[in-house]
């Protein structure tokens, strides 16, 4: 019935290791060592016999997993408030206040005069004919077939999209573009 080595908090002594393989013989075996008494169990280890350990020795696996912890968190909150502050910022530089609360003294703004807008020269271009015309929009319908719809509305957008390009394949005369 040996389970096999067993720990002990105290060691025990070569006596009682001597006794327990003694009795644990068969009766066949006689034994060579003259009997001797029994020996009673030493007590158990009162508190005051067991050394006590600190939390920390007790605990030294969970010191990494905090360290690691305490790291991940520092890190997300650095990062949110930097991304925070360049929002504030983005906001005081366009013109409104980040918030209501923060804007105490209202700054009038000044208008500055419209830029003239600068139209690029248009370079006429040469007309495209009408059989590239019908493959382009031949290819454009091919395209919209294959699209995959998710909802209904979408379905019927594409649907209608694709009759206006039928209706210019099949037309005489195509409008140039």
């Amino acid at each position: 019935m040996s389970d096999g080595p067993k720990l002990f908090t105290n060691k025990p002594r070569k006596a009682q290791l001597k006794h327990k393989t003694e009795a644990g013989r068969p009766p066949s075996q006689p034994s060579m060592d003259p009997p001797r008494p029994p020996e009673t169990p030493p007590p158990p280890p009162s508190s005051a016999q067991v050394p006590k350990e600190t939390a920390a020795r007790r605990y030294k696996f969970v010191w990494p997993v905090l360290l690691a912890v305490n790291v991940a968190i520092g890190a997300y909150l650095f990062l949110n408030a930097n991304k925070k502050d360049e929002k504030e910022e983005a906001e005081v530089v366009g013109g409104a206040p980040a918030s209501s609360a923060s804007a105490t003294v209202a700054v009038p703004e000044k208008t500055l005069p419209p830029e003239p807008t600068i139209v690029p020269a248009i370079i006429p271009r040469e007309p495209i004919p009408e059989d590239e015309q019908r493959k382009l929009l031949k290819w454009m319908l091919e395209e919209k077939r294959k699209v995959k719809t998710k909802n209904p509305e979408e379905k019927k957008r594409i649907d209608e999209e694709k009759a206006i390009l039928k209706q210019f394949i099949r037309a005489k005369s195509l409008p140039t573009i």
